[in-house]
């Protein structure tokens, strides 16, 4: 009868041993998942996300892509946001955006440094020496200063080739044709437009004038110049920096620290510009120009 009875026990036994042993095993899994967990935290390729606010210019495409390679190969998520400059700050002061990439100033965007001084933090100098102005095709010799527009027989359509309404050198543009009282209309379009219909017209050597800067890689590939300014309404030579939103810097140190020390030379600047250009996508020419400059990314992202 006893025989009986522990055969009877057995398979509850046996069952209640294999609990026992997996509740052991999964406390001992779980004690290491805690700690291994937190390792994996501290050492996981998701660093959180950044937001770059871009706007459509070349040389603004080339390092807001050139830093988001940069930083997803550092383990951050990496979002770019196509915005025009005035959203661009407004987004930056209510934290909808971490960083942008392109301020110029005293000058250029002195009117959004005046309104979101206290609500955005401005950061280091990336870029010295920029110019804004009006540009022709160096053929024209006999155009030479914004002066030589007025009354010229040059230009029958009487028309400013511009970008993107919102940017700062359309604002000074419009001064401009006011100033020398100017008998021209400024149509905005896109810097890729502007950039196509500027191709077309040295192709067939007609006339045009555009809104144009420096740093952009059409220097390097169109025979261009700029029209002297003797009432300087354009300002004198820049500086490009990057503004963060409020807090990036406690919540993202690494990140901060990196784009401090950041800096480009106008020979860094044109060759990225020139290898986005050549191969036709940001991502691909941003990576050659990478692969090609990684001692510049080191020193930047360096301890």
């Amino acid at each position: 009868m006893a025989m009986e009875n522990w055969r009877k026990w057995l398979p509850a036994l046996f069952l209640g041993i294999l609990l026992t042993l997996a509740a052991c095993g999964g406390a001992e899994d779980d004690s290491n998942g805690n700690e291994n967990g937190g390792d994996n935290a501290e050492n996981s390729d998701d660093k959180g996300t950044i937001s770059i606010g871009m706007n459509n210019w070349a040389e603004n495409v080339a390092v807001s892509n050139m830093w988001k390679l940069v930083l997803e190969e550092k383990g951050y998520t990496v979002e770019l946001e196509q915005v025009e400059k005035g959203f661009l700050y407004e987004a930056l002061s209510s934290g909808d955006l971490d960083i942008g990439m392109e301020i110029w100033l005293p000058n250029t965007d002195k009117a959004f440094y005046e309104k979101y001084e206290e609500d955005i933090d401005w950061r280091e100098t990336w870029y010295e020496g920029t110019k804004l102005g009006l540009a022709v095709p160096s053929y024209m010799e006999d155009i030479n200063t914004i002066e030589d527009l007025k009354g010229s027989d040059a230009f029958p359509d009487k028309q400013i080739v511009g970008i993107d309404a919102g940017a700062s050198i359309m604002s000074f543009t419009d001064e401009v044709i006011n100033e020398y009282d100017l008998d021209y209309t400024l149509a905005s379009s896109s810097e890729p437009t502007m950039i196509t219909e500027l191709k077309n017209s040295l192709e067939s050597e007609e006339p045009i004038v555009a809104t144009l800067w420096k740093p952009h890689w059409v220097f390097a590939e169109m025979d261009l110049k700029f029209l002297e300014d003797p009432k300087n309404v354009y300002g004198d030579s820049e500086d490009i920096s990057y503004a963060a939103r409020k807090g990036l810097e406690e919540d993202q140190p690494e990140v901060v620290k990196w784009f401090d020390k950041f800096k480009l030379s106008d020979d860094q600047l044109s060759s990225l510009m020139a290898e986005i250009n050549e191969a036709g996508d940001a991502e691909e020419g941003a990576q050659k120009w990478i692969d090609e400059n990684q001692e510049a990314i080191d020193e930047w992202t360096k301890e």
